[in-house]
C-alpha cells in the first residue's frame, strides 16, 4: 500500500447510536488492533466524535470526524457517510438534528405498533431510559423485548415482529444529508452502495443511475472496500468511482457485539496496491485529520 496510514478502518459504530463499545473502548480497540486511520460514524451523531478528539494521546492513529445518515428519496434507500466535517458548523447539526427527531418518532411508532398488534408494552422506567437514549434504535427495542421475554434474542425480535411494521417513516433525504455534510466542510460518501432497502442488492445499470443522482447532489466518494463485500462488487465499485472521478474509502460497519463484524474486516489489505480513487481520498481527508496532542 503506498500510503503511511497501515491499517484503515473509517466505518464503525459505538453506543453513541447502535455499537456495544462506548468511544473510550473503541478507541482502546484501535489502538490494540495497530489501526493507524480510522473514523467513527455513528448514526445522526457525532457526540463520540467529540469524546475522541478529547481523548486522543500523542502516537495516537490518525482520526477523521465521521456521521452516518439514513436517508430515504422517492428513489429508495441510501445510507450517506460524512467525513472530516466541522462539528461546531450548522448546516451539519441541523442534519443531524433532524435525523434524530425522526428517530425518536420512529421509535415511539415501533413501540406502538408492538403494544397494539402484540400486545406488547414495557414499563415507564425503561422506556424513558429507551428515550434518553442518544440514538435509540431497532436493536434497543429487541433487547427490551428479549429482557421480558416477548422474544428469546434481539434479532428474533427484529425480524418477527419490529420488521413487520409497515408505516411509512419520514426519512432524511440524501441531497439534505450531502448538503449538510458539504456546508460543514466535510466529504460525502455513500455507504456500501450495493445495499438498498433490506435484502436489496443493487449493482450494474441501476447502481450507476443511482450514484449519477446522488453525484449531482455533490457526493464525493463511494465505499468500495466493505466487510460485506466480495471482490467482485468491490471491483465493481471501484469501477463506478473512476467512471464518475469519485473518491474510494473502506470501512468495517463494526459494531461491537451487535454485529460479527471485526475491526478493519474492509477486504482493503487483500487487493494488493491502493487505488488512485482511494489515495485520493487520502490526500482530501489529511488536512481534516485530528492528532493527539
Amino acid at each position: 500500500m503506498a500510503h503511511e496510514y497501515g491499517i484503515i478502518d473509517l466505518h464503525m459504530h459505538s453506543t453513541v447510536s447502535d455499537g456495544t463499545d462506548s468511544p473510550a473502548e473503541l478507541l482502546e480497540k484501535v489502538r490494540a488492533a495497530g489501526i493507524g486511520l480510522f473514523a467513527l460514524t455513528d448514526h445522526d451523531s457525532f457526540d463520540g466524535c467529540v469524546d475522541v478528539c478529547m481523548l486522543l494521546q500523542p502516537g495516537d492513529p490518525a482520526f477523521l470526524t465521521g456521521v452516518e445518515f439514513s436517508c430515504r428519496d422517492e428513489y429508495g434507500k441510501y445510507h450517506i457517510l460524512g467525513y472530516g466535517f466541522d462539528f461546531d458548523s450548522a448546516p451539519i447539526r441541523q442534519v443531524v438534528d433532524k435525523g434524530h427527531t425522526l428517530r425518536l418518532k420512529k421509535v415511539q411508532a415501533r413501540l406502538d405498533f408492538l403494544a397494539e398488534k402484540y400486545g406488547f408494552r414495557f414499563s415507564d422506567g425503561d422506556l424513558r431510559r429507551l428515550h434518553a437514549l442518544k440514538n435509540p434504535g431497532k436493536p434497543h427495542i429487541g433487547n427490551l423485548m428479549v429482557k421480558y421475554g416477548y422474544a428469546t434474542d434481539k434479532e428474533t425480535a427484529i425480524r418477527d415482529f419490529i420488521d413487520k411494521m409497515r408505516v411509512r417513516s419520514e426519512y432524511v433525504r440524501p441531497d439534505e444529508a450531502i448538503a449538510g455534510i458539504l456546508g460543514s466542510g466535510g466529504i460525502p460518501v455513500l455507504a456500501h452502495p450495493t445495499y438498498g432497502s433490506g435484502d436489496q442488492l443493487i449493482l450494474g445499470e441501476e447502481m450507476a443511475q443511482r450514484i449519477g443522482r446522488l453525484k449531482a447532489f455533490g457526493l464525493q466518494g463511494v465505499e468500495a472496500f466493505y466487510s460485506g463485500f466480495t471482490p467482485k462488487i468491490t471491483r465493481e465499485v471501484l469501477s463506478f468511482a473512476e467512471q464518475f472521478d469519485l473518491y474510494a474509502t473502506a470501512g468495517s460497519d463494526y459494531h461491537g457485539g451487535n454485529k460479527l463484524v471485526e475491526l478493519a474486516d474492509t477486504g482493503l489489505d487483500l487487493y494488493g496496491e491502493a487505488p488512485g480513487s482511494f489515495l485520493r481520498f487520502l490526500d482530501a481527508a489529511q488536512p481534516r485529520m485530528h492528532r493527539g496532542r
